[in-house]
């Protein structure tokens, strides 16, 4: 099952790799007059479409039908189909074709609804109103293509069958959708498997009467021994678009890691590593952001992974973990139930994976964990336990130092922007990879993780123009 969102992304992440909608269209068309013929041989159908794809779907199922047993109404006028195929489609067809305020229900056996597909909301407005209380009181047969009209809705279609594309959308069942079919329209397997440019359709884009922190306040727990860690994984959140980047590290690297940007809000740990004695102010500080990231750079000190245990146990916070705090962590950690964990191979051993049955392993981790894992890898794989993707994102100029932190930044920048764990987690690794990407075009293998960094915007502005 998947929402109405999902099939966004799907369709465009199938049209990236060269599927395009015009193929599934017809595909769709194909799929749906073969149910229709199989199913009411000899009938009288009208065809009832809006102006989007489901209404293209359905003239392309006409085109297949006999034209003599077979009708099209238009819900809006041909000037509104924003679509050349759907339109060059139109002019094919052989049947009638008519505006929906001629249609005459008495002439027909079987009404098929390609009127609104997935996607709505709020208030049915005419004439898609019209229509759904038409088809409601019809006599004869009602069969929706991929979603029942206006499902989700005060108003909406009540089918007897519904012809769903690809995979049943969530908030189908039998009694508000009938009997469901599900058909397969060539979607390739890679478009939902993988993570790709249609996931960039879920990055959440401001809005225009946003103001200094409604696009993410994060905090970041690191340094001590390590100062660069902690100030990548910041720069990589601001570079993702989060307006607000706390550092809460120890004073003895706190100037340096200031110096890396004026746009870093600090706070200083007194010492020189994170003890306990700092457990309460960053838990009060969490409170303050919309996620936290712990473990750039913290170094392995017996207080210090204490601190990280307990303060992972009592942030009520969405929290990242990465690197040395997911050495802190052992093997029998379980989260609060919004944690990303982000390890590479061997911190997948310690936390207790298999390294000899990663795919079962991982999921396994992620389910015990009550967490999502970004194991990272050539192939990176993102899981909750019941969901799993890939990101193929990337290339081997990556292995350089810090582009883990990179990662790790982009997840939690993402998270603090209002992403649900799985989301973040597989939408980062795509911007990670793509930014990766770009920054091996112009420095081959002398890329390094800051150049991955420079390149974050280059991915937003690729995929976000719209």
């Amino acid at each position: 099952m998947i929402t109405a969102f999902d099939s966004s992304v799907i369709d465009a992440n199938s049209e990236a790799m060269g599927v395009g909608i015009p193929y599934l269209m017809a595909n769709a068309g194909k799929a749906i007059a073969s149910v229709l013929t199989e199913r009411f041989p000899g009938k009288k159908i009208a065809f009832v479409c809006g102006s989007g794809n489901n209404g293209g779907d359905g003239i392309y199922a006409a085109k297949m039908m006999n034209p003599g047993e077979t009708a099209v109404y238009l819900l809006r006028a041909i000037e509104s189909i924003r679509s050349d195929f759907i339109r060059v489609t139109l002019s094919q067809l052989k049947c009638p074709i008519r505006d929906f305020s001629e249609f005459d229900e008495g002439r027909y056996d079987v009404v098929v609804d390609c009127a609104l597909g997935t996607g709505a909301s709020g208030e049915v407005r005419p004439p898609y109103d019209k229509f759904i209380k038409t088809s409601n009181v019809f006599k004869g047969a009602v069969v929706s293509v991929d979603v029942p009209s206006g499902l989700g809705t005060a108003l909406s279609i009540k089918p007897d069958i519904t012809i769903t594309l690809h995979d049943i959308k969530e908030g189908m069942n039998n009694e508000n959708s009938g009997e469901i079919i599900v058909s397969d329209i060539g979607i390739p397997k890679a478009a939902y498997d993988n993570i790709g440019p249609g996931d960039m359709l879920r990055y959440p884009i401001p809005r225009d009467d946003g103001h200094k922190g409604t696009n993410g306040k994060l905090l970041i727990i690191g340094g001590g021994p390590y100062y660069g860690a902690p100030a990548m994984s910041a720069l990589a959140a601001m570079r993702t678009g989060v307006d607000i980047v706390r550092l809460a590290v120890p004073e003895i690297c706190s100037p340096i890691v200031a110096s890396f940007s004026p746009v870093f809000v600090m706070t200083s740990l007194s010492g020189s590593s994170l003890r306990k004695d700092h457990l309460d102010y960053l838990l009060e500080l969490a409170k303050q952001c919309d996620a936290a990231l712990i473990g750039p750079g913290l170094g392995l000190y017996d207080a210090t992974t204490d601190t990280v245990r307990r303060f992972v146990r009592e942030c009520e916070s969405p929290i990242v973990i990465d690197a040395d705090g997911l050495t802190a962590l052992g093997n029998n950690f379980v989260s609060n139930g919004r944690t990303i964990l982000t390890p590479h191979r061997k911190e997948f051993e310690r936390l207790g994976g298999d390294p000899d049955n990663v795919n079962d392993s991982v999921k396994e981790l992620a389910e015990r964990t009550h967490s999502v894992i970004l194991l990272k890898g050539k192939v990176d794989i993102i899981t909750d336990g019941k969901r799993t993707r890939y990101n193929t994102a990337g290339n081997a100029g990556m292995t350089s130092a810090g582009t883990g932190d990179v990662l790790a930044g982009i997840v939690a920048g993402l998270l603090s922007k209002g992403m649900t764990c799985f989301d973040a987690a597989a939408l980062g690794a795509f911007i990670s990879g793509r930014a990766g990407e770009h920054a091996f075009e112009e420095m081959s293998y002398g890329m390094i993780a800051t150049d991955v960094i420079g390149n974050i915007p280059k991915v937003l502005k690729e995929y976000l123009r719209g």
